[in-house]
């Protein structure tokens, strides 16, 4: 996409202008984890990254494209090949990381968006942490799929979804079809019935909480049945998240 401003693709002296104009600086986060037979191990970052480029290129004068987090905090996916998981301490030291050498240079406002949702605790206690030690930085964060609850409502979806999915299938089929083994897409589990007790519990929307490991909740690592999953579905999604998102961005710029 042109008109994106990439931090790696900035000479210093752009990077120095760039600071100085008060732009945002967002940061695409996601996760090296299975996603079934049909999904790439990187469709978490690949997520992330399209909808930072796509919002960055419709905000050329306000935002700024960081550098991105590969890996994330995973280990409920680690009884499956290939995946990889950061502690939530290092995640959290990464990002501190990052935001501490941009401060460094004059940004003071970043936005992170995360295709991965079991990132999500991890970014709110960095944000607890610079509250505390950096008041003068403000840090956001936004799950791509959260963004969309319109488009996500508006789906065929099972009594069980969620990872690899329908909409998370149907996202992909609209960024990168390419990467999407059409042939390979099987339901996974779809019904509270296919789950032990501890796993249906496990899945109650409402509070409490309760983790278990991925491969106690379907032996595929999908939830959901993707073969339901269309790109127009997912660029549904894509559009009301980068609505979302423009709007914060441009809303937060005037504060």
């Amino acid at each position: 996409m042109s008109g994106i401003n990439r931090l790696a693709h900035m000479t210093t002296v752009e990077a120095r202008a760039a600071a100085d104009r008060g732009t945002i600086v967002v940061l695409p986060v996601g996760a090296l984890e299975q996603h079934g037979a049909g999904l790439p191990l990187g469709t978490d970052l690949i997520r992330a990254e399209a909808l930072v480029e796509r919002v960055a290129s419709e905000l050329p004068d306000l935002v700024v494209v960081g550098p991105s987090v590969p890996v994330g905090v995973s280990p409920h996916h680690t009884a499956f090949a290939g995946t990889m998981t950061l502690r939530p301490a290092t995640f959290i030291l990464v990002l501190r990381e990052y935001l501490d050498a941009l401060a460094a240079h004059g940004w003071r406002r970043f936005l992170v968006v995360t295709g991965h949702g079991g990132n999500n605790a991890a970014l709110g206690v960095l944000a607890q942490e610079l509250m505390h030690e950096r008041p003068d930085l403000e840090l956001a964060w936004a799950p791509v799929t959260a963004l969309a609850p319109q488009a996500v409502a508006d789906m065929d979806r099972s009594e069980v979804t969620g990872h690899s999915g329908e909409a998370e299938t149907a996202q992909m089929m609209h960024v990168a079809p390419d990467l999407v083994r059409t042939d390979q897409l099987a339901p996974g589990t779809t019904t509270l019935d296919q789950l032990d007790p501890l796993s249906r519990l496990a899945r109650r929307t409402a509070p409490p909480t309760l983790a278990v490991p991925y491969d106690r909740l379907s032996a595929s690592g999908v939830l959901g049945d993707p073969r339901h999953a269309t790109a127009e579905d997912g660029r549904a999604i894509f559009d009301e998240a980068a609505r979302a998102l423009a709007d914060h961005l441009k809303e937060w710029a005037d504060t």
